[in-house]
């Protein structure tokens, strides 16, 4: 569903402009920058290769953990990271109609 991949969108947006809104520490602020925006290249994939959700599952993922382990400046950060990537990783997950009933999926009537 197009929707999912646009929230996935939305926030691979967020989280690369949160990367240059506040201070990061140098290795978080990379890595905030670039995850999000390999979480819209990837979203923006999935429109037409619905399996590429997976890497955003991937990208929220490691977001997720390098959170918590990369050295941080501000707390703000790292329960922004957090919370953008478990978002990320369940719309990553949701399936979409298609993936769900098969790629021969009957016409509505």
């Amino acid at each position: 569903m197009a929707a999912l991949r646009g929230i996935n969108i939305a926030l691979g947006i967020w989280l690369f402009i949160s990367a240059f809104a506040w201070r990061h520490g140098r290795d978080e602020f990379t890595n905030t920058w670039v995850v999000g925006a390999l979480c819209v290249v990837f979203a923006l994939i999935a429109l037409w290769a619905p399996k590429a959700r997976y890497v955003t599952a991937i990208l929220a993922v490691w977001l997720f953990v390098s959170a918590w382990t990369l050295p941080a400046l501000l707390m703000a950060t790292v329960w922004n990271n957090a919370l953008v990537a478990v978002a990320i990783l369940v719309v990553s997950l949701l399936a979409t109609e298609a993936a769900v009933r098969g790629s021969r999926a009957a016409p509505r009537v």
